[in-house]
């Protein structure tokens, strides 16, 4: 059975989106690989055309680039990268990172509103990174958002789930593909998110910091497709003041 994600339109077999910020270039393709993603993202000062050492050389043919507009403190900024990772043929998928706070990295959810629907209205498939608001993910929608992607937990922390309820409300509320992004620390994090209901994982630290970082990379698949496939299966009640037996509680041998 089929169970694709679509975003803007594009079908993807994978729900595990690779980040590429941390992971040395030599690396990249072997992480791609054991990981299964089929979606990476590219901040464009690694893009280094006609340079020695080129990200793009490195993530193989068949992967769709998801470049970030990592830098930008503005909406305008946004929009200044996302035109230059277009016009170096990056594609037209792009994720909004508009970010101020230099101490928890939190996203600018207003400017990212701002850039999210100037860059829809020139074609761009926009992904942003936000702070899990109901108000503000309705406004990205609005604003053309081909989905939307919540932090767990603040970018590099590999916390967790600490917004889980607040993701939670995202998933029951909003029409456009959930993303987690940010702060997922380990594979289980992963699975537990996809059996809430969240479309795709996006990570990066934490595959970048282990000790085998290609071994982490596929547990992190592994992971999102369980997790994946506990959603759609229907996780089981749970019983909160008593038990239930698996097997007849009859007397023993009696007839």
């Amino acid at each position: 059975m089929a169970d694709q994600l679509i975003i803007g339109g594009h079908s993807f077999n994978s729900r595990f989106i690779l980040g590429s910020g941390k992971f040395s270039l030599e690396i990249v393709k072997a992480v791609v690989e054991n990981g299964g993603a089929e979606m990476v993202t590219l901040a464009l000062r690694r893009a280094n055309l006609g340079g020695e050492e080129n990200i793009l050389d490195y993530i193989p043919k068949h992967i769709t680039l998801l470049p970030n507009t990592s830098g930008a403190r503005t909406a305008e900024e946004a929009v200044k990268i996302a035109r230059l990772a277009r016009e170096i043929n990056c594609g037209n998928f792009i994720k909004v990172e508009v970010i101020r706070d230099s101490k928890y990295l939190f996203p600018d959810n207003y400017e990212t509103i701002k850039a999210t629907e100037i860059l829809a209205g020139e074609g761009f498939i926009v992904m942003p990174y936000m702070y899990p608001d109901l108000i503000v993910a309705r406004d990205l929608v609005s604003a053309g958002a081909a989905a939307v992607m919540p932090l767990a937990s603040p970018i590099g922390s590999n916390k967790g789930l600490s917004t889980r309820d607040f993701i939670e409300i995202l998933v029951n509320e909003i029409t456009v593909p959930i993303i987690v992004d940010a702060g997922i620390g380990r594979p289980s994090q992963a699975c537990e998110a996809m059996e809430m209901g969240v479309d795709a994982i996006m990570c990066n630290t934490a595959v970048a910091t282990a000790k085998n970082v290609p071994l982490m990379a596929r547990a992190f698949g592994q992971a999102i497709e369980s997790g994946r496939n506990a959603y759609l299966a229907g996780l089981g009640r749970v019983l909160t003041e008593a038990g239930e037996a698996s097997s007849p509680l009859t007397g023993f041998l009696e007839d």
